[in-house]
């Protein structure tokens, strides 16, 4: 069986992406099956490349910032932030509420809902409300699956490297490096120079193969990248958030270049969504003016602003996040895959909207509901850990974590996360002076 990165699979791939963009596939999946050799597998896909988007196709999704911005229907939030030890709390909270949240998930990360629930019933702990249990030795038979043993609850004494916080590092060192003005250019080159390979993966591992084979910046996030779409970007938008606090334009805007690199359309608008919500949870603790701030940032006639209308809908006609996590399977099971950017920001937004303003319950729900748990808990987590900060966070979910978190990023092996968050004041600071210079924001 082919891997998810050989050439047969990224081309099998690359027909649901198009399919997905609004183009016409029908008579692909036939050539895909018939075809024997590289070589009729890449013509295949340079065919798949030339295809243009239906007539009827209801949806218009730039992926140039100058056209997103464009095509925006609402004004950009901004609220005015003194860079103080208030800031540096709730920028401190951020932190500690991704890594958290990232923990919380780790151990299940690819779960279905059902498969959760499963095995937390069995061991007598659902609903959840702590990190996940290790497998007992005494395991019920029937229970099909078993928690990553080595991040389960009472195997870690600090938090562990995954990706979800390797990248929200590697923005911090860029932005120290490169202010800022850094340029999409500068990410690629900072993964390059600072995360090994192997710690990347589906569109950021084709993205870094592109850059690594010398492929142009504008071809890095199409070149046989299927995966363009899928949620890579979306976990990479929280430091650009939290070095723009009360700026979602600003975050937003941080957030498109590093999305860039990897991302088209939707992908990218996830990441762009994601940043500006949190840069508007370190200013505000109302969860409808945060949603709204990160929509105002996204085309919104794209297919991802149609996924937060209708997680806005849902939270009105249900009493239950059980009720709106069944809409959402019923509206996009089927239409994406389990990692792709729509289907996991409708969790993180269904979490959002029924936990708020209870960290608990947040990170909970969001990994309560599957799909890829680590990334949403993270980016929930983050949300409400920015709009609470680290003095109401409960030592329950943050004492474990004992204020150390592994990275694979160079120069960041152990980093203390209060020191973390000291170093983001740092950068805000370079922002704001910036903003305050004449930089663009709203």
């Amino acid at each position: 069986m082919p891997g998810w990165d050989s050439l047969r699979n990224l081309v099998k791939e690359e027909i649901t992406q198009r399919s997905q963009e609004g183009c016409e596939v029908a008579g692909f999946e036939d050539r895909w099956q018939a075809a024997a050799t590289n070589e009729q597998i890449m013509q295949l896909y340079w065919d798949l490349r030339k295809l243009r988007t239906k007539a009827d196709f209801p949806y218009v999704e730039p992926s140039h910032l100058a056209g997103i911005r464009a095509a925006k229907s609402a004004a950009s939030r901004a609220w005015d932030v003194k860079a103080d030890d208030a800031l540096l709390d709730r920028i401190h909270g951020a932190w500690l509420g991704r890594i958290a949240g990232c923990m919380l998930g780790k151990p299940v990360e690819g779960w279905s809902r059902d498969a959760i629930r499963e095995y937390l019933s069995a061991v007598g702990e659902y609903p959840l409300s702590n990190y996940i249990p290790p497998a007992p030795a005494n395991m019920p038979e029937g229970v099909g699956h078993r928690p990553r043993a080595h991040s389960a609850r009472g195997a870690w004494d600090h938090a562990l490297a995954d990706d979800d916080t390797n990248y929200t590092v590697m923005g911090l060192k860029i932005m120290e490096e490169k202010g800022p003005d850094f340029a999409t250019a500068d990410v690629g080159q900072a993964w390059l120079r600072n995360l090994p390979y192997h710690h990347v993966c589906t569109a950021e591992k084709q993205a870094y193969m592109n850059l690594v084979n010398e492929v142009s910046i504008d071809e890095a996030p199409m070149y046989l990248n299927p995966y363009r779409e899928w949620i890579g970007a979306q976990i990479r938008a929280d430091f650009w958030g939290y070095c723009a606090p009360g700026r979602p334009e600003k975050a937003a805007e941080f957030a498109y270049r590093d999305a860039a690199l990897s991302h088209i359309k939707n992908g990218i608008y996830g990441e762009m969504m994601c940043a500006a919500m949190i840069g508007a949870a370190l200013a505000t603790d109302d969860a409808g003016e945060i949603v709204q701030a990160g929509l105002a940032e996204i085309p919104p006639k794209s297919r991802l602003a149609e996924t937060v209308a209708d997680c806005l809908t849902w939270r009105k006609q249900c009493a239950t996040w059980e009720e709106a996590f069944a809409k959402m399977l019923e509206t996009y099971y089927g239409r994406y895959g389990r990692v792709h950017t729509n289907n996991n920001l409708a969790i993180v937004l269904i979490a959002l909207l029924f936990g708020w303003p209870d960290y608990e319950k947040t990170v909970c729900i969001s990994v309560m509901q599957g799909m890829d748990t680590d990334c949403n808990g993270a980016t929930a987590g983050s949300i409400v850990g920015a709009a609470l900060g680290a003095a109401k966070l409960p030592d329950k979910w943050i004492g474990p974590l004992d204020g150390r978190l592994d990275t694979g990023v160079q120069g960041f092996m152990q980093p203390r996360i209060d020191d973390l968050a000291k170093r983001t004041l740092t950068q805000v600071k370079r922002v704001l002076a910036g903003l305050a210079n004449g930089a663009r924001d709203c």
